[in-house]
């Protein structure tokens, strides 16, 4: 049974196994757990997690007797936009100058690095030019 995602942000350990699966495509808990740095967290938790990213929607799986090949259901891109919007309305008053102001101070880009923004944001399909007045 496909479940819709929650739209609510997933834990560090939930984040860390999504960025996995999305990684592998698709993995029993056993390849999963391989992925993790040592030490890595035991076959249950990494079982259990897996289990809770089913029941909220993000992970699907196929069942081979026992074994069971999990895989995401959501993409990393559907799931990065959504966690960007949050983060947008959340901090920023759903302001795109504002978050992009932030960024622009905090990392010190260059003007070539602005220029090179701004040039991005105009080439972006589908999105109106404003006409020159």
């Amino acid at each position: 049974m496909r479940r819709k995602p929650k739209n609510q942000p997933l834990t560090r350990a939930e984040e860390e196994i999504m960025q996995i699966l999305w990684d592998m495509k698709s993995g029993i808990v056993k390849d999963i757990r391989t992925k993790f740095d040592e030490p890595r967290p035991a076959r249950n938790t990494v079982s259990t997690v897996v289990r809770v990213l089913e029941r909220k929607g993000y992970v699907g799986h196929k069942a081979y007797g026992n074994t069971h090949l999990y895989h995401p259901v959501v993409t990393k891109e559907e799931y990065s936009k959504r966690q960007l919007f949050r983060l947008l309305d959340g901090y920023f008053d759903s302001s795109f100058p504002a978050l992009a102001s932030f960024f622009a101070r905090e990392k010190d880009l260059s003007m070539s690095e602005l220029e090179e923004l701004i040039k991005e944001t105009g080439n972006i399909p589908g999105k109106k030019k404003k006409k020159k007045e």
